[in-house]
């Protein structure tokens, strides 16, 4: 198998992180977006959307989609599980990872895409949404901020795909000027905790 990758991009460092915890080596290549590799014939073969992270496996076909990726590797290398052991700690985890993708990563690259000046000739951009974006991502920051006084993790007591999805939604946030407030010191601890693990170096 091979994982065609992209080392800045959030989804891509998803399945980085995923597959360290689990142990999993994998061939990578690196496709350039800046350059628009992504959107050459050849990759658009492999995905039509253009996007990464993509999979592909020995049969010559592929797996798009972060979390898709994510559960393939999951059923293979069940240990440690990252999606939850019982039906309802699959739940519980899934109900997080989704709340983790809605409220805290759309909103970063919402922020991103419509204020920077990165965006500015390759996308519309909408300022006055963006700003929107900014407000709401702060009530979200603080709403999380609360949950994490009572637990170590954002689905429990162990580190799990909601962890991941929510560690590299701050990443990009920290690197594209949305950067967690100071003042919400559960949310702090909770970024410093995970990012300190040997993954997150993936």
């Amino acid at each position: 198998m091979k994982l065609y990758d992209l080392k800045a991009g959030l989804n891509p460092r998803r399945v980085r992180i995923f597959l360290a915890e689990k142990g999993v080596p994998i061939e990578k290549i690196d496709i350039d977006m800046t350059s628009g590799e992504n959107k050459d014939e050849s990759f658009l073969a492999k995905n039509p959307m253009g996007t990464l992270p993509v999979l592909e496996f020995d049969d010559g076909s592929y797996l798009a989609e972060s979390i898709a990726i994510c559960r393939y590797f999951e059923e293979l290398y069940p240990q440690p599980s990252l999606f939850g052991a019982s039906p309802l700690e699959r739940a519980r985890i899934e109900m997080w990872n989704r709340r983790m993708e809605l409220e805290i990563q759309l909103p970063i690259q919402d922020i991103f895409q419509n204020l920077s000046p990165f965006w500015a000739t390759r996308r519309q951009q909408v300022a006055e949404y963006g700003r929107v974006r900014q407000a709401q991502l702060l009530e979200r920051m603080a709403w999380l901020n609360r949950e994490l006084e009572t637990r170590p993790y954002i689905a429990g007591d162990r580190y799990t795909v909601a962890d991941i999805t929510a560690q590299c939604a701050f990443v990009m946030g920290k690197a594209t000027g949305s950067p967690i407030p100071e003042d919400l010191v559960h949310l702090r601890r909770w970024y410093d905790l995970v990012t300190s693990r040997p993954s997150a170096r993936a």
